[in-house]
């Protein structure tokens, strides 16, 4: 199990995947510094995205942990940070790799899903007022995302 995260970390440092820095702990392999950069004509753009991602010791068997240490507004990540995405979940399997999730985080941050939230206010906003949800997700992209 140590070997595949030693491989998979080893790709990640050499060729990240684009917009996302991925930094590994010195003192533990199975903890990881995240930062995705908000996409580009999304309204999170502009804004880095810190996250911790975690491998718990059944990794690959079980999926790993992923938390936003960055407050962001959307309907699929709640006050805590943490993200409601399938991959992490019911649909993980052993195939997937930590660049998948990361891909997956940053696909998640470019559509929000309403229809399946963790944030129920959030997402009610996004429903009813997306225009409005879209300002707000500026506002805390400037306010909290930002250097």
């Amino acid at each position: 199990m140590e070997n595949r995260i030693l491989k998979e970390t080893k790709v990640l440092i050499k060729d990240p995947p684009p917009g996302i820095s991925i930094r590994n702990d010195d003192k533990n392999i199975r903890y990881f510094n995240v930062i995705i950069f908000g996409p580009d004509g999304s309204p999170y753009e502009g804004g880095l995205f810190h996250l911790e991602l975690f491998l718990p010791e059944k990794y690959p068997i079980e999926p790993p942990k992923a938390r936003f240490l960055t407050k962001i507004y959307h309907p699929n990540i709640d006050k805590l940070g943490r993200i409601c995405l399938d991959v992490l979940k019911k649909e993980w399997s052993p195939i997937l790799s930590i660049r998948t999730i990361l891909l997956s985080v940053q696909s998640l941050i470019c559509d929000p899903n309403p229809q399946d939230p963790l944030d129920t206010q959030i997402a009610e906003d996004w429903i009813n007022n997306k225009a409005g949800a879209i300002q707000k997700a500026k506002e805390w992209t400037r306010l909290y995302a930002q250097l």
